[in-house]
């Protein structure tokens, strides 16, 4: 079946043939300046990076999807679940350079134009929200702890519209490659979902889980119609020409970023 998610320069842009207004989609790490390794696109100020880099890298984006820096915000991540809604106020918040501003944020949404909701992902999902009859935007960040911790339930938590309305787009994460153990396993036994359609379990202690379906299920749980949730079937741990992988490259990696805006 035919990805949503279309290849254009350094990013890959999400297409929908009812999609007028918001633009979306996640850079890739082809034909950068950054040494993660060499000649990547790496998108985070966070790692030991040139912050030179990463501002041209900035710039490059900002070009192609006609959306300048300074309409930009990003949160500082931590792998929780705390959402926080953004306005022209935010704008900027540490693209330049890093503050205490947005700390703790794993997710973001606004009813506001003329803001990009950015964030940076290397395995971990990246989850939009939008709904172009409300004029809403959203964007999560859910390795497994935010899954855990239904990230996904506490941004619907504050949409105050029909979630008929809501369309949901999972974007490029790891793939059942990536394995838990028991102990995490066990983590996921109180979510409201089935387990056998998103882990298998392979050995001792070896457990596959597949982070888009999970993340998908509790959406659908949520009450979000199926019809609309799209799922990629982009997965950065199976492709190191187009993704950084933080666990198949151990952590030595940039970063991607996603983006949302209206």
């Amino acid at each position: 079946m035919h990805d949503k998610f279309i290849k254009d320069n350094h990013i890959l842009k999400y297409e929908d043939s009812h999609l007028n207004n918001v633009k979306l989609g996640i850079t890739t790490r082809e034909e950068g300046l950054s040494p993660y390794p060499k000649s990547a696109f790496n998108m985070a100020r966070y790692i030991n990076d040139n912050p030179q880099h990463v501002t041209q890298h900035q710039e490059e984006l900002a070009a192609v999807i006609q959306y300048p820096r300074e309409q930009w915000v990003f949160p500082i991540q931590t792998h929780e679940n705390k959402v926080v809604e953004v306005t022209a106020k935010d704008k900027g918040t540490n693209i330049d350079i890093l503050t205490d501003a947005l700390h703790g944020v794993d997710a973001l949404y606004t009813y506001e134009s003329d803001i990009l909701l950015t964030m940076c992902y290397a395995d971990c999902v990246p989850i939009y929200f939008y709904s172009e009859k409300h004029h809403y935007i959203g964007l999560a960040h859910a390795g497994w702890r935010g899954t855990v911790g239904q990230i996904v339930n506490e941004v619907i938590r504050h949409i105050n519209f029909n979630l008929n309305d809501l369309n949901i787009v999972i974007g490029p994460a790891t793939s059942t490659t990536y394995e838990i153990n028991d102990d995490i396993k066990s983590k996921f036994e109180s979510l409201p979902i089935d387990m056998n359609e998103y882990i298998e379990t392979r050995d001792n202690d070896r457990h596959g889980i597949d982070l888009k379906r999970a993340n998908a299920l509790l959406i659908e749980n949520a009450g979000v119609p199926k019809d609309n949730i799209y799922i990629t079937n982009y997965a950065t741990s199976d492709d190191l020409s187009l993704f950084f992988s933080y666990r198949v490259e151990k952590g030595n990696t940039g970063r991607m970023l996603a983006f949302i805006g209206q």
